[in-house]
């Protein structure tokens, strides 16, 4: 059907894996372990220099073939946004409940929270939520 011979494909199928072939099966096992030491956070730049420290000679292009065939990916740090900016001039209001929130009437103590909550609303995809608390 695909225009081999049957011996042909016995012979093949039959065959030892090729040297070439253990050694890329021996370079995904150590390639596998520095992934897992480094918890996962390397990519194919620090694997290839932590492979060169251990005396194996590969080239970059093969470190990120192997790591792409087998699926083996850093994890990426994600970036924090920061929405606080404690080092302003404008003048701080004083506590003046204390962490005291029971109130003797209604209507006499209020306060609020602003609590923001990433939506998919929006041109620029944050939205927010202000919720105000009465007692």
């Amino acid at each position: 059907m695909m225009g081999v011979s049957t011996s042909g494909y016995y012979a093949w199928r039959d065959r030892p894996p090729s040297k070439r072939t253990q050694v890329n099966q021996e370079l995904v096992t150590e390639i596998r372990a520095i992934h897992a030491e480094s918890r996962q956070t390397y990519g194919s730049p620090r694997i290839h220099a932590e492979l060169f420290g251990r005396c194996f000679q590969v080239s970059k292009n093969r470190v990120i073939r192997l790591m792409r065939a087998e699926d083996i990916r850093s994890k990426r740090k994600r970036k924090r946004k920061i929405t606080t900016n404690s080092q302003h001039t404008y003048p701080i209001v004083p506590n003046l409940l204390q962490r005291d929130f029971q109130a003797k009437e209604p209507n006499q103590k209020s306060l609020g929270d602003i609590t923001f909550i990433p939506t998919t609303e929006g041109a620029n995809r944050k939205g927010g939520c202000v919720c105000m608390t009465r007692h």
